[in-house]
């Protein structure tokens, strides 16, 4: 029995993660969950579940929820309580589907524990990639992506040597304004791009995507996954989402992983790796109605988030996690309907411009350019600077 602590377990990663260890209940087991705000839907999943151990980051959440749950689950109360809990319940794996730069910190706490970790959380490799990767070579501690695209990759991997990889193809949907033309970006709105071709997500991640940030975050994350230079990891449009990535080999034979589109199995993947699982209610592919797979190059015109992320992983040091932080202040000023759609690039590609590049040697480190990030853009969204 693998006992699993869920961050973020309210969340659309969170929930169907809940639905995979429902499904299993010899295999896995919930021994504490995460959540920012959503106290009633906490609240069910600790009575549901009996689960003992639980953390709400909004104080005020924390309170209605231990009224709701009675003593039969400790409930630890903001970021220091995230930490808190980590270090005081036992577990085999956690899995991080915290939003943004907030899962880094308990990421590290983790892996600290030697607790290995299902990471759904990409901003973490983004922002801290190097110091999180060292850190859990020095512990032991597996990395396991839950990402569609990364697990994708990490299953191509498997059984093969580093030197066998010529180049990760990472596959892309295009998002809802794939074939938007550029002139009408500025008129795109924001339930146009809560309106995902494929996959259903939280609101950061779904606006990443029809941005292709969300694509230029997972070139970052693959680099420190697996050990790949960016010159050799690229990036196609695949508007069907069968192919959830590729592994092309050096004698440039490839490897795909297909599947019809459904979150729960890279969940489960991670969490039973090296096993694998059937998985309820999952459909397979109609070969003999699928019709056909296309392929385009991205636009990167049109969508200047993929030469942005590149260049900010080739620079190194801070200038990732900068990225990261302008990029989720200028979309949650965007769902706020305080910028428009263009201005998120422009935001991204100006802050980068201003940024003085510094080392990471610490989280401390990581903390202070972060903050950076997110001082710089609320000065733009707030009209004190411009761009």
């Amino acid at each position: 029995m693998k006992k699993i602590i869920i961050l973020g377990s309210t969340g659309s990663i969170g929930s169907q993660a809940m639905d995979v260890i429902e499904a299993n209940p010899t295999a896995f087991s919930v021994v504490a969950v995460a959540a920012y705000s959503h106290w009633q839907k906490l609240a069910k999943q600790i009575l549901t579940h009996h689960i003992m151990f639980a953390c709400m980051i909004d104080p005020a959440s924390a309170q209605r929820l231990q009224a709701e749950v009675g003593e039969q689950c400790t409930v630890f109360v903001g970021r220091d309580g995230l930490l808190q809990l980590l270090d005081e319940v036992d577990a085999d794996m956690v899995l991080t589907s915290l939003v943004g730069a907030a899962g880094i910190e308990p990421t590290l706490k983790a892996i600290d524990k030697g607790i290995d970790i299902a990471l759904a959380n990409k901003e973490t490799l983004v922002a801290a990639g190097e110091l999180v990767m060292k850190r859990a070579a020095e512990k032991n501690v597996a990395i396991l992506p839950v990402d569609s695209e990364h697990g994708a990759i990490f299953q191509c991997l498997q059984g093969r040597k580093s030197e066998e990889v010529d180049a990760l193809i990472i596959t892309a949907s295009g998002g809802p304004h794939f074939h938007t033309p550029k002139q009408l970006f500025d008129d795109i709105t924001v339930s146009s791009c809560l309106r995902h071709p494929t996959w259903h997500m939280g609101n950061k991640i779904t606006i990443d995507s029809a941005t292709m940030f969300n694509k230029g975050l997972e070139v970052i994350e693959a680099h420190w996954l697996f050990s790949i230079p960016f010159e050799r990891i690229q990036v196609v449009i695949q508007p069907q989402s069968m192919i959830h990535s590729m592994v092309q080999f050096t004698d440039m034979s490839v490897l795909a992983q297909l599947g019809i589109p459904d979150m729960r199995l890279p969940i489960q993947y991670a969490f039973s790796y090296p096993k694998r699982f059937a998985v309820k209610g999952a459909k397979s592919i109609n070969w003999q109605t699928l019709g056909e797979l296309s392929f385009f190059t991205p636009d990167d015109d049109k969508f200047p988030s993929l030469p942005l992320a590149y260049e900010a992983g080739k620079i190194g040091g801070t200038m990732p996690c900068v990225l990261n932080a302008i990029n989720e202040e200028a979309v949650y000023a965007f769902l706020q309907k305080r910028i428009s759609f263009s201005q998120i690039f422009t935001m991204v590609a100006q802050g980068m411009k201003e940024h003085q590049v510094m080392p990471i040697m610490s989280l401390a480190d990581i903390q202070a350019a972060d903050e950076w990030g997110r001082h710089w853009a609320r000065q733009v969204i707030d009209n004190r600077k411009d761009v």
